[in-house]
């Protein structure tokens, strides 16, 4: 039985659980809009993992009968009001809940995606750019700071640059002109990513266990994602990568023990590639939507089809995991 942990408000979960009733996979939702307060959870540790079990109104589901979990956890705004119960105990509550559910499914003996602690690289840009050259793909000439002179030399030394958050919360990619250069002293406040800016074309690869599908985006927009906050457009298409891209995606991707993950490139017009970010839980409906990539129907087979994972990955894997969650933590901090 697939477990599915998210809300049916996301389009991403509501597909997830689509395309598994539409493949006949059975599947259980765990609706997370109310989680904690509409189930019932029940576990211990052992030697061999988590024995117990979740329950809802209408089913109750044996950790030792998951074979496959596809999570995607809400924000608060996500969640309806507990009635009768303040907001910040409401928070508190899912929270702790939260919290637990992620204790639970990074030791459960099945296929997991994906695993909290793979996505926590996504809290330290920086960290992540260390994973990505030492899996083979280029990184773009990076200042993370606050120190605005320092930011100064580096758009002299490479003309034009792009600035972002060099966290894992949602930024709008922007070029660094002549406005944001008058308003650095307020850089002082927080640090802040700048890259050198790398012309040509980005693209898209969701890698789904040992799948690539690659998009390719046309796009005037320094950030496609929000090309129509600035009047533009942005055309999407499936293409094939060189192999040996995609063999770097695939490395890229189980580094972080990411069974799958969206990952960010851009090609340059003399052909060479440059990887920024690696995201842990990538909102796929738009590739798929506008490409008609099969990445959905990817995704639920690895679900249901996934053998259960090897004795690597039940103790090298999980201390694999505990030591990115601390060289994360130690890079973030």
């Amino acid at each position: 039985m697939i477990l599915v942990c998210g809300g049916l408000a996301d389009g991403v979960t509501e597909l997830v659980c689509s395309r598994l009733q539409d493949c006949s996979y059975p599947y259980r939702l765990l609706d997370l809009a109310r989680f904690p307060e509409a189930y019932r959870v029940s576990w211990r540790w052992t030697d061999g993992g988590p024995m117990g079990w979740i329950a809802a109104t209408e089913w109750r589901l044996d950790l030792d009968a998951i074979s496959g979990v596809y999570v995607r956890f809400l924000g608060p705004e996500d969640r309806p009001p507990l009635p009768g119960v303040d907001p910040a105990d409401a928070a508190a509550l899912r929270g702790e809940g939260d919290l637990s559910l992620m204790a639970l499914l990074e030791d459960l003996q099945c296929p997991v995606v994906n695993r909290i602690v793979g996505g926590l690289s996504n809290n330290s840009k920086p960290y992540q750019a260390l994973v990505i050259s030492g899996a083979g793909l280029s990184v773009p000439a990076t200042l993370v700071t606050s120190d605005p002179a320092a930011v100064r030399a580096f758009h002299a030394e490479h003309g034009e640059v792009i600035y972002k958050s060099a966290s894992g919360i949602r930024s709008i990619v922007r070029r660094l002109g002549s406005d944001q250069l008058e308003r650095l002293d307020l850089l002082r406040h927080g640090p802040a990513q700048f890259q050198a800016f790398v012309p040509g074309h980005n693209i898209r690869v969701h890698t789904v266990g040992d799948r690539v599908f690659a998009t390719r985006i046309e796009s005037e927009a320094v950030d496609y994602r929000y090309a129509h906050v600035d009047g533009l457009t942005a055309r999407l298409e499936p293409v094939t990568l060189p192999q040996t891209v995609e063999e770097a995606c695939l490395r890229l991707a189980d580094a972080f023990d990411l069974l799958f993950a969206g990952i960010d490139l851009k090609q340059t017009p003399e052909g060479e590639f440059f990887c920024f970010e690696v995201n842990p839980c990538p909102g796929f409906l738009y590739y798929e939507r506008h490409t008609g990539q099969p990445i959905s129907m990817a995704l639920a087979d690895l679900l249901y089809r996934s053998e259960p994972i090897q004795p690597r990955r039940q103790n090298n894997g999980r201390q694999a995991r505990q030591q990115t969650r601390q060289e994360a933590l130690h890079l973030a901090g």
